[in-house]
């Protein structure tokens, strides 16, 4: 009998709500739930796709050691014996844990129980370090705590959202579609954008700040300033809940708007129009997220914008407040359990002796970590060094996703043991592993994640556990129970871990720490089965109820103020004459991390299907680069080779290139291998937006498109991109020289069986070469060469492999690269909710659709997520500009 299962979306930190769907025979689909606060319904194209990426095709179902089957007594004895082995030889800093935002709050609280509390160490890290680590650490600063004061309400409620650093159309589609149908309602709300990239986000801006890198400090520096000067302060709140304003507002003045144009790259005018649009609204809400925290001056830049608010008193009320865009599903979670290597569970600080004799005593730990362990890029470093000798990694992918990428790979395969925990089992960091651990995945794991509004929703079980994988906790308490702490680590449930986790924030609580979720600490199985979404503080005793912080003051610093931080950073100006770009990095709309997941979608392969690089068209021409030519970026750390997309949307003398390619989808798109391991000195947080890179034309002899019903083993050529398709795979290829026999390459590369030849055709003088492989009415590989970036339909290609070809005359299209009279080519794909192509749109335009709503009703694209509507939208004009000419 089919059921519904209401769980929660496994990717960004909105935290959607998900019905999940199976059929009576098995099959499973899902739609958003329409009674999540956090979504009401809305899905984004990751989400409504998320049915597609459940297959078991390179799952690791087995515990493995050293690359043969083991089973999870073997396995587990061994985790135990080489890690309490280094520890008695080496002392608990020899050993660390780095860990997930992927992780539930149940593992993230175990995993960090086990290492600060019983091993004795503050080694355990989170990728959550490389994304939010900054947002924390301004926080704590200005609140005492971490913090978020505000709910997603807000930015319906404001007069004036700022989103900074954040693309919130690609990065947040649901927040996006909140923020855009509030402002639809209400026309008189303005957003300002401030990004040094016009994405996608500035479609529905009234102001767009294209800021230069890292001038973000000066920018709200100036406004703090401006704000003071106009007297559009709240000095009855800066009197009765700070400090420190007049030693923050004196850096603040310190430059005159001539001064802060020259660092920001803004005008003059466009300055003094921001700040005076901040000044006369009063509910102003300012989202912030990567373009801010991943920076050299990250923490300076949120307490920067905090300052603002301070000063304005505009925070903790509706509509107002600074507001962190969380990146991870839980990494929110993972800050509340002391996922982080400088805290320690429910908000305690591991620096203050008090907190750590309370967890002490709640845990009954035996040796409670004394001090701060190692943050991400350090843990790496002594792992490269041999200070840690034994490493066990956690649902992350550090070798594709850490700065100075190859440095961490090298590190990692020299580290004596090595554990890695995972769904997959050929990932870019899994091959180095001396233990491979398998976990559960989105469907089959239990447990809760929290959102960026503090909101607490399950995730829960609605399919069977494959193989042999486990829970991650599960897996931690078992190692934990070997090590000799059998009685620490007796949890029967999910259920009993997040009831303990419950109790530990109430634990001598009385008010004075903002985390408190005792409402929950006695919740037995049948309570948490059915736990509805609710945000934090829910002490004991109490109801669920919608919370805002600070308002009234009320902060977390021992005298109860906000505190003013002064910050007087100059931008970090890192291009030079050997590498003379800004490279920036970040998502894009369709693909999340590295793609262990999205990967497995041919739906969201679709929009983009290779690693590529925005530059703007005058760099290209300087570099002699032209559209869809290949680029290799290199800095002193590494290279990568990817496509060159050519648009104004971009600054000059700047690159953007995403970070989701690895080596199981592209030959040379680890951008991360070309991030340098500099980190914001109070959080610990990578720079990944400031980067000095060069740019050279990749010199191609030929290029290649293929597709191909078998996934592509073996590929011999300088440049390859795979993305799953129906029925297949996509493949772009570049080659420094012609192969000699190209037949026998498509043989070897698309395991075609011996016996089956190829139709097609070879043009010497234009270096175009085609080749079409058919199985009966089937179509196995087709392979599209040219001297130039192959110009093929290439979705329509790709739907051939779904197709029949019982004649001639289709089997001849599929070698030309083209439909034939009468087929429809959808072209590239804009709305990955629907695969609705660029064609298509363009048809509908010519046929009077002159506006997105227009096109939604005749199409349906961008009418589920609308992540695609921008992109809609500057289609519509293109053509239309084009038909006025």
């Amino acid at each position: 009998m089919a059921r519904e299962v209401k769980t929660t979306c496994p990717y960004c930190g909105v935290g959607c709500g998900v019905i999940a769907r199976v059929d009576d025979e098995g099959a499973v689909s899902v739609k958003g739930d329409p009674e999540h606060p956090a979504n009401f319904g809305r899905l984004c194209s990751k989400g409504s796709a998320l049915a597609e990426t459940l297959d078991l095709h390179g799952r690791l179902l087995h515990p493995e050691i050293g690359g043969r089957r083991a089973g999870w007594d073997e396995a587990l004895d061994l985790v135990a014996s080489r890690f309490a082995q280094t520890i008695a030889e080496h002392g608990p800093d020899s050993v660390a844990f780095y860990v997930s935002g992927q992780l539930l709050t149940e593992d993230y609280y175990i995993a960090n129980k086990l290492m600060k509390g019983f091993i004795g160490s503050a080694n355990i890290d989170t990728n959550s370090r490389l994304c939010m680590s900054s947002s924390v650490a301004g926080h704590r600063r200005a609140f005492g705590s971490d913090t978020v004061p505000g709910a997603y309400e807000d930015l319906e409620l404001a007069d004036l959202v700022v989103l900074t650093g954040s693309n919130l159309a690609w990065c947040h589609p649901v927040l996006y579609q909140r923020l855009a149908a509030a402002k639809a309602n209400r026309p008189e709300m303005k957003v300002v954008v401030i990004d040094p990239r016009r994405t996608m986000t500035a479609d529905i801006a009234d102001m767009h700040l294209a800021l230069a890198p890292d001038s973000d400090v000066p920018l709200f520096n100036g406004l703090f300033a401006h704000l003071a000067a106009s007297g559009a302060v709240d000095q009855n709140y800066i009197s009765a809940h700070t400090k420190g304003f007049a030693e923050a507002f004196a850096a603040a003045s310190a430059l005159d708007l001539a001064e802060l144009s020259a660092l920001t790259g803004l005008s003059q005018t466009q300055l003094r129009d921001f700040f005076r649009l901040f000044e006369t609204t009063e509910k102003v809400v300012t989202c912030y997220s990567q373009g801010v925290n991943q920076s050299a001056c990250g923490t300076d830049k949120v307490n920067a914008i905090i300052n603002c608010h301070l000063a304005t008193g505009r925070i903790g009320r509706r509509g107002m407040g600074p507001f962190s865009l969380t990146g991870q599903p839980n990494a929110m979670g993972g800050r509340e359990v002391g996922g982080l290597a400088n805290m320690l569970a429910a908000h305690l600080d591991i620096e203050k002796a008090a907190d750590r004799d309370l967890v002490r005593r709640f845990w009954g730990a035996p040796a409670l970590a004394g001090k701060p362990g190692l943050k991400a890029v350090d843990m790496f470093r002594a792992v490269a060094d041999g200070r840690i000798k034994a490493l066990w990694i956690m649902a992350t992918n550090p070798v594709v996703s850490m700065p100075d990428a190859n440095a961490v790979e090298a590190a990692i395969k020299a580290c004596p043991f090595v554990v890695v925990s995972d769904i997959l089992s050929e990932t870019d960091t899994a091959r180095h592993a001396h233990v491979l651990l398998p976990s559960l995945g989105w469907g089959e794991k239990d447990g809760t994640v929290t959102n960026s509004e503090r909101r607490i929703s399950r995730q829960r079980v609605f399919l069977h556990a494959p193989g042999e994988a486990r829970a991650d906790w599960w897996q931690m308490a078992e190692v934990g129970r070997r090590m000799g702490f059998a009685q620490a680590f007796a949890h029967a449930s999910a259920a009993e871990v997040f009831a303990e986790h419950a109790a530990l924030s109430g634990f001598e609580n009385d008010g004075r720490r903002d985390f408190d979720i005792s409402a929950h600490a006695t919740i037995d199985k049948a309570s948490y089965d059915d736990l509805k979404p609710f945000q934090w503080p829910q002490p004991q005793g109490t109801r669920p109820r919608e919370r805002r912080f600070f308002a009234e003051g009320g902060f977390y610093h021992a005298d109860g103020r906000a505190s003013f931080i002064t910050v007087d950073v100059s931008p970090s100006k890192r291009a030079n004459d050997a590498y003379p770009f800004t490279l920036n990095t970040g998502r894009v709309r369709d693909h999340w991390h590295t793609m262990t997941r999205t990967g497995k979608s041919a739906r969201l392969s679709a929009h983009i299907a290779e690693p590529f690089v925005e530059i703007h068209p005058r760099d290209a021409e300087r570099l002699a680069v032209a559209d869809a030519d290949l680029v290799t970026i290199e800095s002193a750390y590494g290279q990568a080779t990817v496509r060159a997309l050519l648009t104004e949307r971009q600054a000059e003398g700047s690159l953007f290139v995403p970070m989701h390619w690895n080596d199981q989808f592209a030959s040379k798109g680890r951008i991360d291998a070309l991030v340098p391991p500099i980190t914001d000195p109070v959080s610990g947080q990578p720079a990944s937006k400031n980067v000095a890179v060069k740019a050279t034309r990749l010199d191609a002899r030929a290029y290649g498109f293929a597709v191909s019903a078998e996934k592509p083993q073996g590929i011999d050529a300088a440049y390859w991109a795979i993305a799953k398709a129906d029925g297949g795979w996509r493949l772009e290829l570049a080659f420094s020289e012609p192969q000699a026999d190209w037949i026998g390459w498509c043989r070897r590369a698309f395991s075609i069986p011996a016996g089956i030849e190829p139709i097609g055709y070879t043009d010497r003088q234009s270096g175009e070469l085609r080749l079409a492989f058919f199985d009966s009415d089937r179509l196995l590989a087709a392979l599209f060469l040219a001297s130039r970036p192959v110009a093929v339909a290439r979705n329509w290609a790709v739907s051939q492999l779904l197709a029949s070809h019982t004649d001639l005359g289709t089997r001849f299209a599929v070698a030309a690269g083209r439909p034939g009279a009468g087929r429809e080519d959808p072209g590239a794909t804009v709305c990955s909710c629907f695969s609705v192509g660029v064609n298509q749109i363009t048809a509908a335009i010519r046929d009077g659709c002159h506006s997105v709503q227009a096109i939604g009703e005749r199409l349906s694209a961008g009418t589920n997520c609308g992540s695609c509507r921008a992109e809609i939208r500057g289609i519509i004009d293109g053509c239309l500009a084009a038909a006025a000419e």
